[in-house]
């Protein structure tokens, strides 16, 4: 066996664990985008009922308009949002103008018992799960991205091909404490 038959064995080698690199980037991307577009999904249902809830307390409550002007602004920021990053504040002012709207719904009765209410409720709650376990996949997806990108020899691949990292899905801000919590929505 010859140096050149070492060569070419190294040689091969080395192009064989760089394009081995190289889909496993493309798979953690894809991967992570998919993610990605299950958040979405579950956050365009959660945007989606937010008008009927608060179609359905405003009958009852008329006169809380600031707490319904809190929850659309909230909504339309959040339905704005184009980053991780940008989300996770938008969710958090949203998730507090929900909670505020539950408050007021607690001080009617009536509301309370209306069949149509609850059932927002339940879909809303629903919701709300979905997209924890959406955000929980989605951070793995990230994580284990990131932690390809910055590991050696797998940094020198993405670098060479300018695979990035990706932002997590987190929620930040004062209330983040609060605001990880489940939105409360039984009475």
């Amino acid at each position: 066996m010859g140096i050149s038959t070492i060569f070419l064995i190294v040689s091969v080698a080395i192009v064989l664990w760089a394009i081995f690199a190289y889909n496993r980037f493309v798979s953690l991307v894809n991967r992570t985008k998919e993610a990605w577009s299950d958040i979405e999904v579950q956050l365009k249902r959660r945007y989606d009922l937010i008008p009927n809830l608060v179609s359905t307390v405003k009958g009852y409550a008329r006169h809380e308009s600031s707490a319904f002007e809190n929850v659309t602004k909230a909504r339309s920021a959040a339905m704005g949002a184009s980053t991780a990053a940008e989300h996770g504040r938008a969710e958090n002012m949203l998730t507090g103008a929900l909670k505020s709207l539950f408050a007021v719904a607690e001080a009617y009765p009536d509301l309370k018992a209306n069949q149509n209410f609850a059932e927002l409720q339940r879909e809303l709650s629903d919701t709300e799960n979905k997209i924890q376990a959406a955000r929980r996949f989605y951070n793995g997806n990230v994580r284990d991205l990131n932690t390809a990108i910055e590991q050696f020899p797998g940094n020198v691949i993405a670098g060479a091909f300018s695979f990035g990292k990706m932002e997590l899905f987190d929620l930040q801000g004062e209330e983040e404490a609060a605001a990880k919590e489940p939105v409360k929505v039984s009475f």
